[in-house]
């Protein structure tokens, strides 16, 4: 009889700070290409294709729903759900909700909840590390994946392997948990053997994590299930109800769940892990020049050793480096000693208390229509540049404080100005007024590019007023 297929939960969402500059809040790490032609979310969802695993569920930030879609479809990956969180509420409430999801159809199912944002190297070990736990997950245990810590790191927890299980030498009761260490004690853990670094991941039967979770926490599953109760699907998605998942408590399931029940289990696996949380541990993972550098775009550097240099845009040129991290985008140079890269998180804060708008979004910013790109920002005007996929078009929309200038550059443009509609091609242009009416679309079968120049005393993104929009917007 072929095993019980396990359905991965899938958690894309994340704040973009550890990153920055190149992850921001509107585009955190998950979605971008950092080791591949494919972003991190792309790899996992690949990762938990085929057998054993089904359709997966997948967890998002509302405002991510849009372009987790579009790289679920250009993966191939149809989702079984992808559920939209109205609040961060951490992994104990979400995978309350896709437990409560799965056992309204199937009381048997099995869950595999995996970040969406690690990598794994060596998915053979992986797999066979899943299997090593199905055992234990049938007599009803809550499997943790243990990575074999080489080295000592500090940013990670760590679980203290116990006793084998009854079923075999591949799971085990867990001892003790540990929060990140200092460096001293992370060299004693490492020295010891039997400590292991904490994946983020767990395997469990849906119903049974359900049943210790109200145990510990009922107010948390009472939230979860009258959000999914109150729930309501919308366009690809499906949508909490936003009133009663803000009344969950916000906590990890390693805090609510893991370190308060005897019936946490650990299945220790080399597999090639990284939870890519700082630029340290991606220097870590990439592969080295002679002097120990990971050199990434446009970067020409001399005498510099064991450091990390991405150029997204201008040339970056250093001179007489060792052991840092510069990192360049299209309106941000980041430049931080290499043993320093968990403060980026405080750095971060402090943008967010100057209202800096690079801590939200990039100079791109994508839409579920295509994207724009500021490109100049000055005294009461603003361009951008902005491309619109095939059969897609911005909402029916006006603004009260600004004008708009749109030139095609390439394309074809069907362009609303209160009662008329306009054909434009390429070196063609048109002028919106304040206050009209107004909707860009492609219905063309090539993308659409237009340069937008807008004028006016107040320019902001929030200056929209939308009669009709397609994605479901307001």
């Amino acid at each position: 009889m072929a095993a019980q297929s396990i359905v991965p939960v899938i958690l894309s969402g994340g704040s973009g700070q550890r990153l920055w500059p190149l992850s921001r809040e509107l585009y955190p790490k998950q979605l971008i290409n950092l080791l591949s032609e494919q972003s991190l979310l792309q790899e996992t969802a690949k990762r938990l294709g085929g057998a054993p695993f089904a359709a997966p569920i997948v967890v998002c930030n509302e405002g991510h729903r849009f372009i987790v879609a579009e790289q679920l479809r250009e993966t191939g990956v149809s989702p079984r759900a992808i559920v939209l969180e109205p609040h961060r509420r951490n992994t104990a409430p979400a995978a309350a909700v896709a437990a409560l999801m799965l056992v309204r159809d199937d009381p048997d199912a099995v869950m595999l909840l995996s970040p969406s944002d690690h990598v794994v190297r060596d998915e053979d070990a992986f797999r066979n590390a899943i299997e090593a736990g199905r055992n234990a997950v049938n007599e009803g245990k809550l499997v943790m994946f243990g990575i074999v810590a080489d080295h000592p790191v500090t940013g990670y927890g760590y679980i203290k392997k116990g006793d084998p299980l009854d079923d075999g030498e591949e799971c085990f009761s867990i001892a003790h948990f540990a929060e990140k260490p200092e460096a001293a004690t992370a060299e004693q853990y490492v020295a010891a053997g039997d400590y292991f670094w904490n994946s983020g991941m767990f395997l469990f039967a849906a119903g049974r994590y359900l049943e210790i979770l109200e145990a510990l926490r009922p107010a948390m599953v009472d939230a979860c299930r009258k959000a999914v109760n109150g729930g309501k699907d919308d366009l690809d998605f499906f949508r909490l109800d936003n009133d009663a998942f803000e009344t969950s408590e916000a906590e990890s399931i390693d805090y609510a769940v893991m370190e308060n029940t005897t019936e946490g289990a650990m299945v220790p696996v080399d597999m090639g892990w990284s939870d890519v949380g700082s630029w340290a541990a991606l220097w870590e993972i990439n592969e080295k020049d002679a002097d120990g550098n990971v050199l990434t775009g446009d970067v020409l550097a001399q005498d510099v050793k064991g450091s990390f240099i991405h150029a997204n845009g201008p040339l970056v040129a250093a001179l007489g480096l060792e052991d840092v991290v510069i990192v360049a985008t299209g309106d941000v140079v980041l430049a931080v000693a290499k043993d320093r890269v968990e403060d980026i998180k405080s750095l971060v804060e402090t943008l967010k208390d100057k209202d800096r708008t690079e801590v939200f979004s990039h100079p791109k910013v994508h839409r579920p229509w295509g994207w724009y790109e500021t490109l100049r920002i000055g005294n009461r005007f603003q361009a951008k540049h902005l491309m619109v996929k095939p059969g897609h078009g911005i909402s029916l929309q006006a603004h009260e404080k600004r004008s708009e200038h749109w030139v095609v550059v390439s394309g074809t443009a069907r362009v609303t100005r209160d009662d008329e509609v306009n054909i434009l091609e390429a070196d063609q242009s048109i002028y919106i007024p304040v206050g009209a009416k107004h909707r860009l679309e492609n219905p063309g079968d090539e993308p659409l590019s237009v340069i937008e120049v807008q004028s006016g005393d107040y320019l902001g993104e929030d200056d929209i007023v939308r009669f009709e929009d397609k994605y479901g917007r307001d």
